[in-house]
């Protein structure tokens, strides 16, 4: 016999039952521990702010973010486009309309120093939408 030949199957592991197969990692735990878990960004903390005036109506269709430097101020620009289908999420949609501009944001690190709708397009029939563009403009607190 040749020393690359053998007589035993080298796939037989792999058709072994697994209660014999030595395992030497430990279990994946059912939760990530919190040194893995994806960090919030600032763009997920507009959203979570926008979905509280909305009642958790709505869904984000859109956002945009764009970083802006004056010679005192620094910060971004989020143009979040969000749409309301049903007559109960464009309650919500309205109500986001409504309270935007004079809403009071806790944001960590930043202030919102403007909010303002920039564009609504409301359509009637079978089943009613709206479609609401809010533009906020953050500074970097500090």
């Amino acid at each position: 016999m040749l020393l690359t030949e053998s007589l035993r199957d080298p796939f037989a592991h792999i058709f072994a039952d697994f209660d014999q197969i030595e395992v030497k990692s430990a279990p994946l735990p059912a939760a990530p521990p919190a040194a893995l878990r994806a960090r919030r960004t600032l763009a997920d903390r507009v959203h979570t702010a926008l979905m509280t005036l909305t009642n958790g109506h709505g869904t984000v269709l859109g956002h945009e973010e764009k970083a802006w430097a004056s010679i005192t101020f620094a910060g971004t620009r989020h143009e979040v486009v969000l749409e309301f289908c049903g007559a109960e999420a464009v309650v919500g949609g309205e109500e986001l309309i409504e309270r935007l501009p004079d809403h009071e944001f806790t944001l960590p690190g930043q202030l919102v120093a403007d909010a303002t709708v920039t564009k609504v397009d409301h359509r009637f029939g079978a089943m009613e939408r709206l479609e609401v563009t809010a533009v906020l403009l953050l500074l970097e607190e500090g």
